[in-house]
């Protein structure tokens, strides 16, 4: 939102994505770095959470650096859906008009983050690598690739609130958890109804894995088209077994069939964190 009173704006929001009855590892890893961002403007963090049945985790993110989690628990938000999330959230951020939001760029935060800055008439910056707040402007300072990942760039929101912005998980680390902090917990009546949206969810169907996932491995193995070709691949694989490491890959194996899309990393893929990592061709 455009606004002539910029003093109006308090307080750092972290949406908080969840599933399988737990919280996204990408909001957790938001609320560390919330934690560090608040402390440094002296306010407080505000964890939102969404969906049926959600109340148990909310104490976690207490313990991860919120200092208040406000709960839209309803049926009708079990599973995410454009229209209601956008409007619960729209509706709490007229309310108490937070300065600044968080948002993990996921499947889910990059199709709510846009609507959501529309609908608040106010910027967004995607997928960012960093986050720091300038302390005499009140501002947070968001930095991300351009260019082909040439340059970086330093992006401010300085007339509008929120300010928005979306990071990847894995970029920014998982802070341990304080299990002394205590919070608020604040319950929001939503009254949901089925007509409230267009959209019918008919199933949800996991992807089923048996390997942990490239964001929290420990050793990983990659490889580009430097390999030459599939065969090439194979033995990046089999290095892969041969040292318990999960294998990774470049946009043009992942594009040429050699191996699926959530084993694509880097700017258009996902963020890794090894402690151990090999890169082949």
């Amino acid at each position: 939102m455009s606004t002539d009173n910029l003093q109006e704006y308090n307080g750092l929001w972290v949406f908080v994505e969840q599933g399988d009855r737990k919280p996204a590892r990408v909001s957790l890893e938001l609320l560390g770095k919330g934690r560090t961002l608040a402390d440094k403007l002296g306010v407080v963090v505000t964890a939102i959470l969404i969906g049926q049945n959600v109340t148990e985790m909310a104490e976690e993110l207490i313990f991860y650096g919120a200092d208040r989690v406000i709960i839209a628990d309803d049926p009708i938000a079990k599973d995410y859906r454009t229209e209601i999330y956008t409007d619960i959230i729209f509706e709490q951020v007229l309310k108490e008009k937070p300065e600044i939001l968080l948002i993990g760029a996921t499947c889910i935060g990059r199709d709510l983050a846009p609507r959501l800055s529309a609908r608040l008439n106010t910027g967004c910056v995607a997928d960012c690598t960093e986050l720091d707040i300038d302390k005499e402007m009140r501002l947070i300072v968001a930095t991300k690739p351009f260019f082909g990942r040439d340059l970086m760039a330093d992006i401010i929101c300085p007339f509008h609130r929120p300010q928005m912005v979306t990071v990847r998980a894995g970029v920014m680390e998982l802070k341990d958890q304080d299990r002394k902090r205590q919070g608020e917990l604040i319950y929001i009546d939503v009254n949901l109804k089925k007509e409230d949206t267009k959209v019918k969810v008919l199933e949800t169907i996991r992807s089923v894995s048996d390997s942990i996932s490239l964001e929290e491995a420990d050793k990983v193995v990659a490889a580009g088209m430097g390999v030459g070709n599939k065969e090439g691949f194979e033995m990046v694989k089999e290095l892969a077994k041969l040292l318990g490491a999960q294998v990774g890959a470049t946009s043009l194996p992942v594009d040429e069939g050699w191996i699926s899309d959530d084993k694509k990393i880097g700017q258009t893929g996902k963020t890794i964190r090894p402690k151990l990592y090999i890169g082949c061709g």
